[in-house]
């Protein structure tokens, strides 16, 4: 288990949810913080919630279904000046229930992959070559085991493209100090997952926090699980 005190951690999707309780346990460990919300003021509680730790905190903000804040977000995140040694791709988005697997819509599609496949690939393109440079990097990648859910095709066929991107990028790192891996959260009670989801979103710790802690020389291109069942 390696130590991430002083690392520098960017976690989209973190002004609340898991993604939230991923930066509180990261700064915990003392580990910096990049809080990243769709708007800037959403990342307000998070941060206030940090205060508590003695660790640097910075706020970004972008919508990851648009290709332009996508963009100015990395540009925000490298005006910083800081390396960034993890990043936490936990922000998601699932579209609305539909009745039944043929009512999907092309915006449905499109939306979900933009969002949860197309934003991690290009957050993990403006930044693992940079980690591979510092001889240091970990990739945590959000997905899900969602299962004979026809209503939420888009979203489940989306986390499958996350596993596979993970895999395919293991590949191309694997020489290398990074680790990229996926990471299901389990079915949580989140604004995403429902009132009436199995555990608790405090449940997602300490579990969400292995595969970083993992060594230069560890689990690369592989599935975890942050409660085990």
């Amino acid at each position: 288990m390696i130590e991430l005190k002083g690392k520098n951690a960017l976690i989209t999707g973190s002004s609340r949810g898991v993604g939230q309780q991923i930066a509180l346990g990261l700064a915990q460990l003392g580990c910096h913080v990049i809080v990243h919300g769709r708007k800037e003021e959403n990342n307000k509680e998070t941060l206030e919630l940090l205060k508590a730790y003695s660790v640097n905190t910075y706020s970004v903000y972008g919508d990851l279904s648009d290709e332009n804040q996508i963009n100015d977000l990395i540009d925000q995140v490298r005006a910083l000046q800081i390396p960034i040694d993890i990043l936490y791709n936990n922000a998601g988005i699932m579209r609305d229930y539909r009745e039944d697997i043929w009512s999907h819509t092309t915006e449905d599609w499109l939306e979900t992959y933009k969002v949860n496949v197309v934003a991690m690939y290009k957050l993990c393109s403006a930044f693992v070559p940079l980690m591979i440079k510092n001889n240091f990097g970990r990739v945590v990648n959000t997905t899900s085991r969602i299962m004979d859910q026809p209503q939420l095709a888009p979203y489940g066929a989306s986390k499958w493209a996350v596993d596979k991107l993970s895999q395919d990028i293991a590949a191309a790192v694997k020489n290398t100090p990074v680790r990229i891996n996926y990471m299901d959260p389990s079915w949580l009670r989140t604004d995403l997952g429902g009132e009436h989801a199995d555990n608790p979103v405090e449940a997602v710790l300490p579990g969400a926090l292995a595969p970083l802690l993992i060594d230069d020389d560890g689990p690369n291109g592989q599935f975890f699980s942050a409660i085990e069942n």
